[in-house]
C-alpha cells in the first residue's frame, strides 16, 4: 500500500520514501541521510518533520496500517461480496513483491520487534489487528462464528504473510501465487 506523493510536500514526499526503503530494508534501513537524498532535502530537514528515527518508523508503519485498513474496506466495497474479497486478500501482499520484490513493511519490522522503539512496535501491531478485525468481519460475514472466524482469521494473515516471505526469500513471485492455490485447495481460502 502507498500513496502517491506529493511533490510540493516534503513530509508526505519524506513518508513516502521512508516507507519504500522500509519494505526493502527494514527499520534498520530508515537512514535519514540516505532519505533526504532520495526525497532532495537537506538531511537536517527530516528532523523538523520527524524528531527521531522512531517517531519516522512509527508514522511510516501507522500510515501503512491506515492505508492497508482503507485499501481493505475499498476492496470490500468494490467487490461486494465477502467471499471475493477474501479470495482477493492475498494481493495486497502479492503488490509488495511486485514493487521490486519488496515485503509487507510491517512483516520486515516484525522481525526486528525486539530493536523496535515502543512507539514502533504499537504500529506494528495495529497491521496486524487491522488485518484480522477485517478478515473476521469477512468470515463472519460469510457465515461462520465470531470465534471461529477470529481463529481463521489469524491463520489467514499469518499464512499469507508466511507466503510472502518465502517468496520474497527466493525472488519468485510465482512461488507466493503456488502457496495461494495451496491454501485455496486446503480450504484456508476461497477457490
Amino acid at each position: 500500500m502507498g500513496r502517491k506523493p506529493d511533490p510540493n510536500n516534503a513530509r508526505e514526499s519524506i513518508l513516502e520514501a521512508a516507507r519504500l526503503a522500509a519494505q526493502s530494508r527494514g527499520y534498520a534501513g530508515l537512514n535519514f541521510r540516505e532519505l533526504a537524498g532520495t526525497v532532495g532535502v537537506k538531511h537536517t530537514s527530516l528532523y523538523y518533520h520527524f524528531a527521531t528515527k522512531g517517531d519516522l518508523a512509527a508514522a511510516v508503519a501507522k500510515r501503512y496500517w491506515q492505508d492497508t485498513a482503507a485499501g481493505l474496506d475499498a476492496m470490500l466495497a468494490e467487490v461486494g461480496d465477502s467471499r471475493a474479497a477474501l479470495r482477493n486478500y492475498p494481493s495486497i501482499f502479492r503488490k509488495s513483491l511486485e514493487n521490486e520484490n519488496r515485503l509487507c513493511l510491517v512483516s520486515f519490522m516484525s522481525a526486528e520487534y525486539d530493536e523496535l522503539p515502543d512507539e514502533v512496535k504499537t504500529e506494528v501491531q495495529a497491521f496486524a489487528d487491522v488485518n484480522v478485525a477485517w478478515l473476521t468481519k469477512v468470515l463472519v460475514a460469510m457465515g461462520l462464528s465470531p470465534e471461529t472466524s477470529e481463529q481463521r482469521a489469524k491463520s489467514i494473515y499469518a499464512a499469507v504473510a508466511g507466503a510472502q516471505l518465502m517468496a520474497r526469500s527466493r525472488n519468485d513471485i510465482a512461488l507466493f501465487d503456488a502457496l495461494m492455490d495451496g491454501y485455496r485447495s486446503a480450504g484456508l481460502l476461497p477457490a
